[in-house]
């Protein structure tokens, strides 16, 4: 199941990229200040990634799973609510990054608190999709269906992620020095 391989992929870079956040949330909490720069890139990719890529994806596979899993909705439902929450904690983190960058008055502690409150939820969801999403994909949509869903994805969708690889050199450079979080 190629898509499926993707989508796990797709997790590994994702808790690379929390790990990096984490470590720069570390450094809050120490009351050092860390690259916000680096945070910023991380944000907006995340962000980017959340619009380009994963809220279709996730729309295709509740339409689908609609089909041929009704009992499937529930998770998805859920979930979906649970990825708008995580966008609206990274847009309100993301208003905090311009302040910062802009040298207003961010009361750190409370950034940090926000920050820590976000990983906590983004990797719960991530769990939660392994757990829940993925074992209903694997046992309702065959390659064939799988195929399918990624055709109907925006024709865009793989050129903007080539080209958010190409935006963010600083973010990558990090990644590449992260480890594989477990």
């Amino acid at each position: 199941m190629p898509m499926l391989t993707q989508l796990r992929q797709d997790h590994a870079n994702m808790a690379r990229m929390l790990h990096v956040l984490q470590l720069k949330q570390k450094t809050l909490a120490t009351g050092e200040r860390p690259n916000f720069q680096l945070v910023r890139e991380v944000v907006d990719y995340i962000l980017d990634y959340m619009d380009g890529f994963t809220m279709p994806l996730e729309r295709l596979f509740t339409e689908q799973l609609q089909e041929v899993s009704p009992e499937g909705v529930a998770v998805t439902e859920r979930l979906a609510e649970d990825y708008r929450d995580l966008k609206k904690r990274l847009g309100r983190l993301s208003n905090d990054i311009d302040m910062i960058l802009m040298d207003a008055v961010v009361p750190m502690d409370r950034f940090a608190d926000d920050l820590k409150a976000y990983l906590d939820a983004h990797r719960a969801y991530l769990r939660d999709e392994r757990e829940l999403l993925f074992p209903l994909i694997r046992e309702h949509f065959d390659d064939e269906a799988l195929d399918r869903l990624a055709r109907a994805l925006p024709e865009d969708a793989a050129v903007q992620l080539e080209r958010l690889q190409e935006a963010y050199p600083e973010l990558y450079a990090e990644l590449k020095e992260a480890p594989v979080p477990v």
